[in-house]
């Protein structure tokens, strides 16, 4: 997977308002207590090369973002993150970084929320897919 993309993806997701703190792939992040957070992950996919020779693939995958609430809040303020999180990364949505661009290939997928190590988390599932020439 190209470093490039995992860039574009982060770059947006930061600059999502309002602003939620957020633990990046081996970064240490300790939560605040009470405080709602996200962790993002890259899920890489099998490369598709649909043309012969080196020159050219494309790089598909999801970018998993997962949204961790504070207990006995209900589910009201996730859900709604969740959603906003969907129309941020809306399909169509094109990113740049380094000369690459990964775009949001199908509309990303909220899944049910559960209850894990005292949070409530709702995980969003957003596809992406780049073209890799070189």
């Amino acid at each position: 997977m190209s470093e490039s993309i995992r860039r574009a993806l982060e770059t947006r997701l930061n600059a999502m308002s309002p602003a939620l703190a957020t633990a990046f792939e081996n970064v240490t992040y300790t939560p605040s207590e009470g405080t709602p957070y996200q962790r993002a992950n890259m899920l890489p996919a099998e490369p598709d090369n649909s043309t012969q020779g080196p020159g050219m693939r494309t790089e598909r995958g999801i970018f998993q973002v997962s949204l961790y609430y504070p207990p006995g809040g209900g589910s009201a303020d996730a859900q709604a993150r969740a959603d906003a999180l969907i129309a941020w990364f809306k399909r169509g949505t094109s990113m740049t970084h380094a000369g690459v661009t990964t775009i949001v290939p199908r509309t990303p997928k909220k899944s049910p929320g559960f209850n894990q190590d005292g949070r409530y988390v709702v995980p969003v599932s957003i596809p992406y897919q780049a073209d890799i020439f070189g």
